[in-house]
């Protein structure tokens, strides 16, 4: 008896010493951030922001201040809470409060310097689907019984809308409808979600190109977020915005103008226009060491997403892989014309890699392309 006695001891003081040990450990992951690295373009600041978020007041699990602490713990600089407004599974112990959100997580965002966007989910059936309305002043207000008339609410408020998960019932159901021909046309569809979580849509990459539309991926998250540390291939999809300074006002002037980029797993998915100087603004040239016919050079990658070149003109090595934020020495043959690349992960359409050129005679006189 005195033994069970003397274990049941230990097994207390190891329990205590465990929780205690998880508490610090919470404590300090708490309080611990991820930077994301992305660098800014000639003229914009490059912001990380996620559109697209749910909570306990729809069919979410956690409550709204939880998501404005993840997002800072995840490097996030904006983010908007767009629970549905048709369906809200837990109103039976959450009473129907559309925009209580909002109100929720002001407190937290502004503490913890995160901007936060008034948004919601329009919930129909698919087809039409789902679609986000973000930039709303009065969620309560949107509701109608058929998506083009929320649709006309959150455009007369000045919303931005845009079409999640096209393909989330299926390619069938995913199909584009005259519908969405008359959003577009009458400015109720701004944009489509074209990476949801890990999921990529070829299809509406290729609708966004199109249709001048702009291009958004988000997490959609539902459950709390456990991430400790992003990678170049294990992080939060996330849309980046090309905004002329980080403010609510830059960010809804940069998604209206189409300014935007996609990270979702190792891709990074946009227009030719934004991700060129994306690439540029990334990697270097550094330190050229000329050897015979040849020429050793650092290629530095400043980004937060592994970057794989591969060949397109007759010399140069024929594939290259560049770390993220690290430095791949590579040997070039001793030319002055640049060496002509696409970059594979870097998409520019729908199995398009961007091209670039990496114009190594350049070192030679201090410049660096």
């Amino acid at each position: 008896m005195k033994k069970n006695h003397t274990d049941m001891n230990r097994n207390k003081v190891l329990l205590t010493a465990s929780i205690s040990l998880l508490l610090w450990a919470a404590s300090g992951y708490a309080d611990s951030r991820c930077e994301i690295a992305f660098p800014d373009i000639a003229g914009y600041t490059t912001l990380k922001c996620d559109f697209h978020m749910h909570t306990v007041f729809s069919d979410g699990k956690v409550w709204p201040d939880v998501r404005v602490e993840e997002a800072w713990r995840e490097g996030l600089d904006a983010i908007a809470i767009t629970d549905h407004i048709e369906y809200l599974p837990h109103k039976g112990d959450i009473p129907k409060n559309l925009d209580r959100p909002f109100e929720i997580a002001g407190k937290k965002a502004e503490e913890l310097g995160i901007l936060l966007i008034k948004g919601a989910e329009m919930t129909f059936d698919t087809p039409p689907g789902h679609f986000n309305a973000i930039f709303v002043q009065d969620i309560a207000a949107l509701e109608a019984k058929v998506l083009l008339d929320e649709a006309k609410n959150a455009h007369q408020q000045g919303g931005f809308i845009f079409w999640n998960h096209p393909d989330w019932q299926g390619h069938e159901k995913g199909q584009w409808i005259d519908l969405y021909t008359t959003m577009v046309q009458d400015g109720l569809m701004n944009g489509i979600e074209i990476c949801n979580g890990s999921a990529y849509y070829s299809r509406a990459h290729q609708w966004c190109l199109e249709k001048n539309l702009t291009m958004v991926g988000n997490t959609d998250i539902h459950g709390p977020s456990m991430r400790l540390a992003n990678t170049d291939k294990d992080h939060r999809t996330m849309t980046l915005v090309f905004a002329k300074e980080k403010s609510l006002a830059a960010i809804k002037e940069a998604l209206q103008n189409g300014r935007t980029a996609v990270w979702c797993e190792d891709k990074l998915i946009g227009k030719k226009e934004f991700l060129e100087p994306l690439f540029y603004a990334s990697v270097t040239i550094q330190n050229p060491l000329p050897s015979n016919n040849d020429i050793v050079v650092d290629l530095h990658n400043r980004s937060e997403i592994s970057i794989t070149l591969d060949r397109k003109g007759d010399t140069g090595p024929k594939t290259i892989v560049l770390g993220a934020k690290g430095t791949t020495r590579v040997k070039f043959p001793l030319q002055t014309e640049p060496f002509v690349y696409t970059v594979k992960n870097f998409l520019i359409a729908p199995e398009k890699g961007l091209p670039i050129k990496l114009d190594i005679s350049t070192v030679f006189s201090g410049k660096t392309k």
